[in-house]
């Protein structure tokens, strides 16, 4: 079924006698049309401006994308310039850091070797006294390693260095540099220097120079001096007492001649005179003195003359047996203490190997020695429950003969044992009264010169004195 609207429509379209009317329908439809048209143009015309205008929005746009697109793109390549610049010269840098780092570490290498290889013993220590840097001759004189140094304070570490830490508090903060000497039991000689270190890191470095053959080649000068001048006195003296002791000697020995004679004897015995007999015990007496004096005269012209004679193989337990002997009879001291009463420990070590030597003069160190030891204990003789001793070490160690000689007499002092193997020699009055013999310069020079050997003492007031000697075995 048809609407009404529908239907009235259609109606339009028909004539009076109800025909269908094509020319309306046709007029109709096409000013329908031309209205669509219209519209359409219109809609079309609006569009295109809007189109227009959204082109030139779009070219407006693209052209600020664009520009800015080249402005970023412009700045992103000064960036990368930049970049690329910045990244070179931090090659360059890192390059540099790299070379300036390898040069580092071998300046520092070479510094430690230096450090380490240095022949003076090198100590670092900082503000509170702790080892920072222990080298290599250090190790060695020591015996401590770097490992158990570090970190420790100096008298942890190697208690026999006499650096204090108030010396270093004192070069620390006055910054200025202290010099020290030690002696160790006067047979080894070290100069110490402390030095203050600049810069943030407060510390100092401590440089010990083993000084032991430079300060032994000075007294050996020194020794050669006064012993030039000893042997020319000795020499002197001996010439000057051997003439009239000849002629007393020749004149002794004609005397004796004659009261030998077997008619005096005869009579001496006939009669029994008592007078007689005493004078033949004087004369005899006399006669031994006079060798005795004779023998000291040989000793001194012997001093005084360059030794070139010819080491003897001896066995060095007989020769201190021997010595031993003799100094029964001969060595005593003014307080009435004879050798023969002291007691004498022996510690021979057996098999002992010959040694080269000169007998003699070995025998004179010997009788020095114990005649030394005897003055040290004449000085405690009075001392309640003290009884005198004498103890006698023989050894072998490493090609060399030990001999000790100790006593628990009175000691020296430091001052005493630095000039003990000094030749005495003294323009004061008041000295007149000091006994010669109890310096061992002479003992000094037959074992140092004649043996080339060594010599040392080492002594405490309180408990006594032990003379050191080695001796070469070979040649």
């Amino acid at each position: 079924m048809h609407s009404p609207s529908a239907m009235a429509i259609t109606d339009l379209f028909k004539d009076e006698q109800g025909n269908r009317n094509w020319q309306h329908l046709a007029n109709y439809t096409g000013s329908i049309l031309l209205i669509l048209l219209t519209i359409v143009t219109i809609y079309l015309l609006i569009a295109r401006r809007r189109l227009r205008h959204a082109n030139r929005e779009l070219t407006n746009i693209r052209n600020e994308l664009e520009q800015r697109v080249q402005e970023r793109t412009a700045t992103l390549d000064q960036s990368n310039k930049l970049l690329q610049e910045s990244n070179r010269l931090l090659e360059e840098e890192i390059a540099q850091h790299v070379i300036t780092a390898d040069q580092l570490r071998s300046s520092r290498s070479y510094i430690n070797d230096i450090l380490t290889s240095m022949p003076l013993m090198l100590v670092g220590l900082d503000k509170d006294g702790r080892v920072t840097h222990w080298n290599k001759q250090i190790e060695v004189v020591s015996g401590v390693s770097s490992e158990d140094a570090l970190g420790k304070t100096l008298l942890e570490a190697y208690p026999q260095m006499t650096v204090i830490p108030d010396q270093v508090q004192q070069s620390i903060e006055q910054n200025k540099i202290i010099h020290l000497k030690q002696s160790l039991r006067s047979l080894y000689h070290y100069d110490i220097t402390i030095y203050p270190l600049q810069g943030e890191e407060a510390g100092v470095v401590v440089l010990v120079d083993d000084v032991t053959k430079q300060t032994a080649a000075e007294n050996m000068l020194i020794h050669t001096d006064k012993m030039s001048f000893m042997g020319e006195l000795a020499s002197t003296m001996a010439h000057d007492i051997n003439l009239p002791l000849q002629a007393f000697m020749a004149d002794l020995r004609y005397f004796q001649k004659i009261i030998s004679d077997r008619k005096v004897i005869k009579l001496q015995q006939d009669s029994e005179d008592e007078q007689a007999v005493k004078l033949d015990e004087i004369i005899i007496d006399m006669s031994s003195k006079g060798e005795q004096v004779s023998a000291i005269i040989s000793n001194l012209l012997a001093f005084a003359r360059s030794r070139n004679g010819i080491k003897q193989m001896a066995d060095i337990v007989d020769v201190m047996e021997n010595t031993i002997s003799l100094a029964n009879e001969v060595v005593s001291v003014s307080g009435d203490l004879p050798f023969k009463q002291i007691k004498l420990e022996r510690k021979f070590e057996s098999n002992l190997p010959l040694l080269p030597c000169y007998v003699t003069e070995l025998k004179q160190v010997f009788l020095s020695l114990f005649r030394h030891a005897c003055h040290a204990l004449a000085q405690q003789k009075d001392v309640d429950g003290f009884q005198p001793a004498i103890k006698i070490i023989l050894s072998e160690n490493y090609d060399t003969l030990w001999i000790k000689i100790q006593h628990n007499g009175v000691g020296l002092s430091a001052e005493e044992q630095m000039h003990l193997f000094e030749p005495f020699f003294t323009d004061d009055p008041a000295a007149e009264d000091l006994d010669g013999s109890q310096r061992l310069s002479f003992s000094y020079y037959i074992v140092t010169e004649q043996h080339q050997g060594h010599m040392a003492v080492t002594s405490d007031i309180n408990l006594g004195t032990t003379i050191h000697i080695q001796l070469p075995i070979r040649y």
